[in-house]
């Protein structure tokens, strides 16, 4: 395998790579045997953040850094097929259009659909919009995207998402846990059945603001710049996606802990 044997260093002593390939619609799964690699000799831990950090140039193939572990960032300059991120382990995946596009990256599709499904831990910045079932059954990565397909957010039970666009019907269905701020967002596209649409409190809006603040550093986004230029503006536009049952969990919490009780104990006895 290729990426193998150019990030030799990093497996075998922990030594930074930094690499620049070309990548073509029929290479699929591109990173994951790498990934294995570093899980097999670094266990769940991975390897220290930004040590094997590679750029790829083309159109990725399906599964683009499907299991990545922690330690390792994908970037992609083109765009990618379905399942990027899928089942995304504590790694880093950014992609963006080729530095020579002259469209409106918002406006166009830069990766197919189910990205980020079983997602468990890591980061994915996607300068453009991506297609239908985004982030489904994510638990722990934090996802940014400029607009999204239908059914984003279904049966997601942890992390958090940014969604910079508009998006398709039946958002959040069977969303249990995690929390994602959409812009401008459309409630008549929302599925109401498990989740609540609310204002972003104070905490919210700086965990908001790091996370575009990142994305618009790994993918120089033009949304995110406008964004964070007039940000007072830009937060009353964003709305929280969160589950029911997710917030009074949470609430019930934060009432323990400020009364000095063990929250998950006040959680079971709820």
């Amino acid at each position: 395998n290729e990426l193998i044997a150019i990030c030799q260093p990093a497996i075998t002593k922990g030594e930074p790579v930094r690499a620049q390939l070309t990548i073509r619609n029929v290479n699929r799964t591109v990173g994951t045997m790498l990934g294995s690699e570093v899980t097999r000799k670094y266990g769940g831990e991975g390897l220290p953040e930004g040590t094997i950090d590679l750029t790829f140039v083309g159109s990725a193939g399906q599964s683009f850094g499907a299991f990545l572990p922690k330690g390792v960032t994908l970037r992609l300059e083109g765009d990618a097929n379905d399942y990027v991120g899928k089942g995304l382990s504590g790694g880093n995946l950014v992609v963006r259009p080729h530095r020579e596009a002259t469209f409106v990256a918002e406006e166009q599709i830069i990766a197919g659909n189910v990205i980020g499904y079983g997602a468990t831990n890591g980061k994915i910045f996607l300068r453009g919009r991506a297609g239908e079932r985004f982030c489904v059954r994510n638990s722990g990565a934090i996802a940014v995207v400029e607009g999204v397909g239908d059914h984003a957010l279904e049966y997601m039970t942890g992390g958090s998402v940014v969604i910079l666009g508009s998006t398709g019907r039946n958002l959040g269905a069977g969303m249990s846990g995690g929390v994602a701020y959409v812009l401008d967002l459309d409630p008549t596209k929302v599925n109401p059945e498990m989740i609540d649409l609310d204002p972003l409190t104070s905490t919210d809006a700086d965990e908001l603001a790091s996370i575009i603040e990142q994305h618009f550093e790994a993918t120089e986004s033009g949304v995110a710049k406008l964004l964070l230029a007039d940000w007072i503006t830009a937060l009353g536009r964003f709305t929280k996606v969160m589950p029911k049952d997710y917030k009074r969990v949470l609430a019930v919490m934060q009432k323990a802990t400020e009364q000095g009780l063990d929250p998950i104990a006040a959680v079971m006895g709820a």
